[in-house]
């Protein structure tokens, strides 16, 4: 996997080369003039205390803070596509990453992947940081053969790291979640003195408890789909116990990490189902037989040997079984294909 990291992202974009692909994707000439005109002659200065320097006009990059911003960056870069089936070009805003799948030590796809990456970066006004980016390899033989050679952009070699945090989610190269966990739960104890200081100063309950959702429940329960079900079983005890400290301060009652966690899991396979595009959509498609749904390929003997469900039948308690035995599999799959790994 490789961790591309760009300079100024936002601030290198042609608006004019954008307008030529917003044409290519389809959208009419006065919606392209319009963003056209909003991106080109905008007067910038800078002011210091009472002093304003003088203006400069700038004719490239997005207005940071827009909300515009990210998604026109996102159809500036649509283009910007995997060349070989065997890898995946993953983008979520300015963060790009490849996934490449590599067999019989045959790396030449994911290379080739990696230039084709550069030289389309070298067309379109956008540099990459190499100083940045970083690989992480993830290697499923026991017994490597040899180590994989470091990958080199522009005659630099890009460095290899063992974890990387991606969009707020530490990724190790053995896929355990311990030091994602052990992270959030050392941020989370932190924030709890917030919660002593406030009922200190007597401050409603009420006030405390909304406090707690949005510093500290959100921290536990970020992107909890992802790692909440491959974690071990003293993780998530050292999460509860973050929960039951929080509780003591506030003297009401939280909501547990594991209810978050599948009310979180439903609400995916809910989005999965009426999403047909996406790549688990097939999951919830019963066989031919309308009898039960597909099994999931597994390597354990405890997935193995649990048997499917009977199909969707838009009732939240079927759902809630058919979940049970395919949330393994949601857990690593992104809500869109340009989102997350």
């Amino acid at each position: 996997m490789l961790f591309i990291d760009y300079s100024s992202a936002f601030n290198t974009i042609i608006p004019s080369r954008l307008a030529t692909k917003l044409v290519d994707l389809g959208l009419g000439t006065p919606i392209c003039s319009w963003i056209l005109n909003f991106l080109t002659d905008r007067p910038q200065v800078v002011r210091v205390g009472k002093h304003t320097s003088s203006s400069l006009i700038l004719n490239t990059g997005t207005p940071q803070g827009c909300v515009l911003s990210p998604l026109l960056y996102s159809l500036f870069t649509h283009d910007c596509v995997a060349k070989h089936e065997t890898n995946i070009t993953i983008k979520f805003a300015d963060d790009t990453t490849i996934i490449g799948l590599i067999t019989g030590d045959d790396e030449t796809a994911y290379r080739e992947e990696v230039m084709a990456l550069y030289e389309w970066c070298l067309e379109n006004n956008l540099t990459l940081n190499i100083s940045k980016t970083r690989e992480m390899i993830v290697d499923y033989r026991k017994r490597p053969v040899r180590e994989h050679q470091p990958i080199r952009i522009n005659g630099v070699e890009v460095e290899r790291v063992s974890s990387f945090k991606f969009l707020g989610v530490n990724i190790t190269e053995d896929f355990s979640w311990t030091l994602h966990t052990d992270t959030t739960i050392r941020k989370a104890r932190q924030r709890l003195y917030f919660l002593r200081r406030l009922r200190k100063f007597g401050v409603s309950a009420c006030f405390i408890s909304n406090f707690y959702r949005c510093a500290i429940e959100s921290l536990l329960t970020s992107c909890i789909t992802v790692w909440y079900g491959s974690c071990s079983a003293s993780s998530r005890k050292s999460l509860q116990r973050v929960v039951k400290a929080a509780e003591h301060i506030t003297g009401t009652r939280l909501p547990a990490i594991q209810d978050i966690y599948l009310q979180r899991c439903l609400r995916k396979a809910h989005s999965i189902i009426k999403d047909h595009s996406h790549p688990a959509h097939q999951l919830f498609s019963s066989l031919p037989s309308g009898r039960r749904y597909r099994s999931l390929p597994a390597q354990t003997t405890r997935l193995k040997t649990v048997s499917t469900t009977k199909p969707y039948d838009t009732s939240t308690i079927t759902l809630k079984h058919t979940l049970k035995h395919t949330q393994h599999r949601i857990q690593m799959l992104p809500c869109s294909s340009t989102s997350k790994i």
